[in-house]
C-alpha cells in the first residue's frame, strides 16, 4: 500500500509540473505586452524596457518559467499588473469563498444524489422519480436554474439573500444554499444516474441473493453486499464531479455576484492579467488533480485488487 501511495503522489507531483509548464507556455503566447500594462498608454520606450528588465521580461521563455515556477514553490504568486497587488493577498478572500460554495455544492451532491441513486435502484416504483429529477437535473444548464432559483426564493419569498457571500458560518451558509443547488442539479443528477445503475447491477448478482436466500436482514444485504460494492464508479464518478465543480463555479458566481476565484478569472483574463490567470488556472489544475488523486487513493482502499501486485 504504501508503494502504491507514493507512485500516486509521484504522479501527482509530475503531473502538476506538466500542466504549469502548459499554462505558462499558452500565457507567454498570447498577444498582449505585459509591459505595457503596467506602464499604461504614456508609457516612453525607457520606462518599458525598465519595467520589462524588472520583471524578467526579457528573458528567454524557459528562465522566464523557472523564475516564475521557483517563485511559486517559495509561495510568491507574483503581482498583479492591474491591482498592483500580490496575487497571494487578492486571491486569499477569493479562495475562501470558491472553497466553502465547493464543499456545500459537493455534500449536496453526494448525499442527494447518492441517496436518490440507491432509492431508484432498490425501490422500483421510486426509481422512475429519481430518473426524472436526474433527467432534469442534466437537461438544466446552471444559469438557468440560477435564473429560476433567484426569482422564486430570493425575489418572490424573500427567503435568501440575492447577492454577496455573507459573513461568518451561518451568514455564508443562508448566502450560498442558492448558488450551491443551482451548481449541484446537473452534476447531482450524473452522480445518481451512476448510483442507480451501479447498485441495480450489484443487487442483481448472486452472492446478494444468497445472502438473502439465508436470512440475513435487507438492510445488512444492501449496506454490506450492494453499496459496498457498488462504490468503485460511484467514488468515481463523485471525485471527478467534486474537481470539476471549481471551474463550473465561475457562472454561478457571476449569477449571484460572488467574489470568488471564477469571476476573478474570468475579469483578469479579459484584462490580460496574466499573473492571475496564471496563479488560478494552475489552483484549478492542482484541485482536479488531487482529486484524482485522492479518487485512485479510496477506490484501493475500497477494492485491493487495484493496488499494485506484489513482487514475488
Amino acid at each position: 500500500m504504501g508503494r502504491f501511495i507514493a507512485g500516486r503522489i509521484v504522479a501527482l507531483l509530475i503531473t502538476l509540473l506538466v500542466a504549469s509548464f502548459l499554462i505558462f507556455g499558452a500565457l507567454y503566447l498570447a498577444p498582449g505586452d505585459p509591459a505595457t500594462l503596467l506602464a499604461g498608454n504614456r508609457a516612453t520606450p525607457e520606462m518599458l524596457e525598465q519595467i520589462r528588465e524588472a520583471n524578467h521580461l526579457n528573458e528567454p521563455f524557459l528562465a522566464r518559467y523557472g523564475i516564475w515556477l521557483k517563485d511559486i514553490l517559495q509561495g510568491d504568486l507574483g503581482t498583479s499588473f492591474i491591482y498592483r497587488q500580490s496575487v497571494s493577498t487578492l486571491l486569499a478572500p477569493r479562495a475562501s469563498t470558491t472553497a466553502f460554495l465547493v464543499l456545500y455544492t459537493a455534500a449536496i451532491i453526494l448525499v442527494v444524489g447518492i441517496g436518490l441513486g440507491v432509492i431508484g435502484a432498490l425501490r422500483r416504483r421510486l426509481g422512475v422519480v429519481a430518473t426524472v429529477v436526474s433527467a432534469l437535473g442534466m437537461a438544466t444548464p446552471v444559469f438557468v436554474a440560477a435564473i429560476v432559483l433567484i426569482a422564486l426564493f430570493a425575489v418572490e419569498l424573500h427567503w435568501f439573500p440575492v447577492f454577496g457571500s455573507g459573513e461568518g458560518f451561518v451568514g455564508r451558509l443562508r448566502h450560498l444554499t442558492l448558488p450551491a443547488i443551482a451548481l449541484s442539479l446537473p452534476f447531482l443528477a450524473n452522480v445518481a444516474q451512476i448510483t442507480k445503475a451501479s447498485v441495480r447491477e450489484e443487487a442483481g448478482r448472486e452472492h446478494v441473493e444468497t445472502a438473502r436466500s439465508r436470512g440475513i436482514p435487507s438492510a445488512l444485504v444492501v449496506r454490506r453486499h450492494i453499496v459496498r460494492n457498488a462504490l468503485i464508479p460511484i467514488t468515481t464518478v463523485a471525485g471527478l464531479t467534486v474537481a470539476g465543480l471549481i471551474a463550473t463555479a465561475v457562472v454561478v458566481e457571476q449569477a449571484f455576484g460572488l467574489n470568488g476565484l471564477g469571476s476573478l478569472l474570468v475579469k483578469s483574463a479579459a484584462q490580460k492579467d496574466f499573473a492571475i490567470v496564471q496563479a488560478i488556472s494552475l489552483i484549478l489544475v492542482a484541485a482536479f488533480v488531487i482529486a484524482n488523486g485522492l479518487v485512485d487513493l479510496l477506490n484501493g482502499l475500497l477494492d485491493p485488487r487495484l493496488r499494485p501486485a506484489k513482487k514475488r
